[in-house]
């Protein structure tokens, strides 16, 4: 089996986008291909933080754990050109949360010290991981909210129209989510138990809001037009 196209997939990197091709190509030379199986652990909580990391194939979580164990997802990474580990090789401090595969996945890797030698002749790539990290504050200022304002219901609910924007595609009915999470993800995602996303999920279903069957679930027009995300 042919391993992946490093450049064409560095390309899909949002902070790598605006490389030229024989930038793409001197960087593809320092990236190492590595294969993880599920379950495994990418990276550990409080580890050196040595290599930036990029999705190519599978599905990875960011998690925290609670002193009781509970799992706390702060983000699912499953689209090719998903990057992780950014914030390490800029403030050398050690590795913020754990990443699990939750399938078998195949990632980039690409050391600090190469990491360094390409922000150097192309600065503007710091700028660009700048910019992510904003976005990414500004999710996480708005996860902060929701778990303050909203009750579970309007988190679900929430968390279901941003998945639409994001995977949806669209139907005659509404918009079709083929790969959503388990309901154990979901719940860690929102801060609460999968008993609970159940009892929600099911609850939106009999208000025909959404129609789902194993991992596709469909969200009715009429629910993402709505935008009322109270209990």
């Amino acid at each position: 089996m042919p391993g992946p196209d490093v450049r064409t997939l560095l390309r899909n990197v949002a902070i790598f986008a605006h490389l030229d091709d024989a930038a793409l190509v001197g960087l593809a030379r320092f990236v190492e291909v590595r294969e993880f199986p599920a379950d495994a652990v990418i990276v550990g909580q409080d580890d050196p933080g040595e290599a930036l990391y990029v999705l190519v194939r599978g599905r990875v979580k960011v998690v925290l754990y609670g002193e009781s164990g509970r799992e706390i997802i702060l983000s699912l990474f499953r689209a090719p050109g998903d990057f992780f580990g950014e914030m390490s090789l800029l403030d050398d401090q050690p590795r913020s949360a754990t990443v699990i595969a939750l399938e078998s996945s195949t990632l980039l890797i690409l050391s600090r010290a190469d990491f360094r030698t390409h922000l150097k002749v192309h600065p503007r790539t710091a700028l660009e991981v700048l910019g992510e990290l904003s976005r990414r504050l500004r999710r996480a200022d708005e996860v902060i909210g929701n778990l303050a304002l909203l009750d579970v219901y309007g988190r679900v609910a929430r968390w279901l129209r941003e998945l639409a924007e994001s995977d949806g595609e669209e139907s005659a009915e509404g918009v079709v989510i083929r790969q959503r999470p388990t309901h154990q993800e979901i719940a860690g995602l929102i801060g609460t138990s999968r008993e609970t996303v159940s009892r929600a999920l099911s609850e939106l279903a009999r208000r025909g809001h959404i129609d789902a069957s194993g991992k596709r679930i469909l969200l009715r027009r009429s629910f993402l037009l709505a935008g009322d995300d109270r209990g």
